[in-house]
């Protein structure tokens, strides 16, 4: 892949780069299609739940910090793995540390989904 020129890019351009880069993480990243069918998931549940607008919006933003730290992951462990091919303990803390942010990540949206969800899940089972 020829490197980009300095060139100022069209907004056009842009997109296109931009949609070559979700095309990759779709195609090639497996925990980024669990989270976009996780984030689906909670989506209707704010719907058959009916969250209030803060909530929704509380929802939809750990899902973008979700996708957005799985993506910046997949940056990094491409960026290290442009670097070296060969076992490097650095690039191994680098890519460990960038999947465990991915990891507090998924974390929080779980403890924050649990806030959201848990009680009205427990209202509509027939739970106080």
């Amino acid at each position: 892949m020829p490197l980009r020129s300095k060139d100022k890019r069209s907004f056009k351009r842009s997109l296109k780069d931009c949609l070559k880069g979700l095309e990759y993480v779709i195609v090639n990243e497996d925990n980024f299609k669990r989270e976009i069918i996780l984030g689906i998931l909670a989506l209707i549940l704010c719907y058959v739940l009916k969250v209030s607008t803060i909530e929704f919006i509380i929802i939809l933003i750990i899902i973008a910090l979700v996708l957005v730290s799985e993506v910046l992951n997949t940056a990094i462990e491409k960026t290290v793995d442009l670097y070296t091919k060969e076992y490097n303990e650095t690039a191994r803390i680098a890519k460990d540390v960038s999947a465990f942010a991915v990891l507090t990540m998924c974390f929080f949206a779980l403890i924050v989904g649990i806030i959201i969800f848990g009680s009205k899940i427990l209202t509509l089972i027939g739970g106080k």
